[in-house]
């Protein structure tokens, strides 16, 4: 198992993600993050299928850093139930995963 993941959300406000992706970071539980957009999305809500234009926010941390981030993504994001999903960073470079070691501390 990997020990580093990329954490992704969506935000349908880019200030939101803005604020989001400086809070998580100022608090260390990711050692960088990137707002992207805007994005095309669409899901099935409600029994339709929905389009909307969304901001990505990417985060990069530690695995054991994974709860404490979606538990502070949860609360910070106007969604009730926002996906959040972490997807293994395997391989880096051993240089930029002792720079995120650096900066995700508990």
């Amino acid at each position: 198992m990997t020990e580093y993941l990329q954490v992704s959300t969506a935000f349908t406000a880019r200030q939101d993600a803005a604020y989001v992706a400086r809070s998580a970071t100022h608090s260390r539980l990711a050692a960088a993050a990137q707002v992207i957009g805007p994005v095309l999305s669409m899901r099935w809500q409600d029994g339709a299928l929905v389009e909307t234009e969304e901001w990505q926010l990417m985060l990069r941390t530690r695995v054991d850093r994974f709860d404490e981030l979606t538990a502070y993504l949860v609360e910070r994001h106007p969604e009730p139930n926002p996906e959040i999903v972490g997807v293994p960073i395997v391989p880096g470079t051993r240089s930029y995963l002792n720079w995120l070691d650096q900066r995700v501390t508990l």
